[in-house]
């Protein structure tokens, strides 16, 4: 596996195809949560800094990843299925997004091998760096789409998401980059959104994914609502 070729993840030992078994190396290391996040010194930094190692390790994933395209599968695949409800506003939300959309399409980044679902979950802390777990929906992407996510998924504070930032980009970003991972905070719980939609529509009961799929959109909305958002997208159009 190039994940762990590129020393990011825990050695492959056995992997079946078929029935989707793997087994890796052991780590003596910690599986993180957005509490364990708050609480763990450095832990921010060393996620930045294991995003960072992945991005530029020069890995290519078969598969690629783009937000907007996502939106439109999970989309389609609502289409198709009866009596599906949205949050009140999600239409007007989403065509509010298509200026996002041109923002980001105007100076697109080069696409970077991702892991593109960063829950907290995936990152196993040693104390001294981070590992990343489970790349099943890794693919190359705009590598500032794992920073936000990532933001989003460990419910960070200010002080945890400047601490990932400025270790991310080894300083302060430029106003675009830091304009690419406020778009995509919004952008992931925008598209995550329809994912708990979709498993709601299909009776899924590992939890409320109804009041899951409410949660995500109204952070959303708030986001996209707060003073200085539309600062950022202007600072992504404008580019470098």
């Amino acid at each position: 596996m190039q994940t762990a070729q590129a020393d990011i993840a825990p050695c492959c030992l056995h992997f079946e195809a078929e029935s989707g078994i793997m087994v890796t190396g052991f780590l003596d290391a910690t599986t993180m949560s957005p509490k364990l996040f708050g609480e763990r010194a450095g832990a921010a930094s060393r996620a930045g800094k294991a995003l960072k190692h992945l991005h530029d390790s020069g890995a290519v994933f078969e598969t690629k990843f783009q937000v907007f395209e996502e939106i439109d599968k999970y989309l389609e695949v609502l289409a198709r299925k009866e009596q599906v409800r949205f949050p009140s506003g999600y239409d007007e939300t989403l065509k509010a997004a298509e200026e996002m959309r041109r923002a980001l399409d105007t100076h697109p980044l080069p696409s970077r091998p991702c892991h593109c679902d960063p829950l907290c979950e995936n990152f196993l802390d040693t104390g001294e760096r981070m590992w990343m777990v489970d790349w099943e929906y890794c693919g190359m992407n705009d590598p500032l789409w794992d920073v936000g996510d990532l933001i989003i998924e460990a419910e960070f504070g200010h002080k945890e998401e400047e601490e990932l930032i400025t270790s991310y980009f080894d300083g302060a970003p430029r106003p675009d980059e830091r304009g690419r991972v406020v778009l995509y905070k919004a952008l992931c719980d925008l598209l995550w959104t329809l994912w708990g939609l979709i498993q709601h529509a299909n009776g899924n009961t590992a939890e409320d994914f109804w009041t899951y799929a409410t949660g995500r959109f109204e952070r959303c909305q708030a986001l996209m609502a707060a003073p200085g958002f539309s600062d950022h997208v202007a600072a992504v159009a404008a580019g470098p």
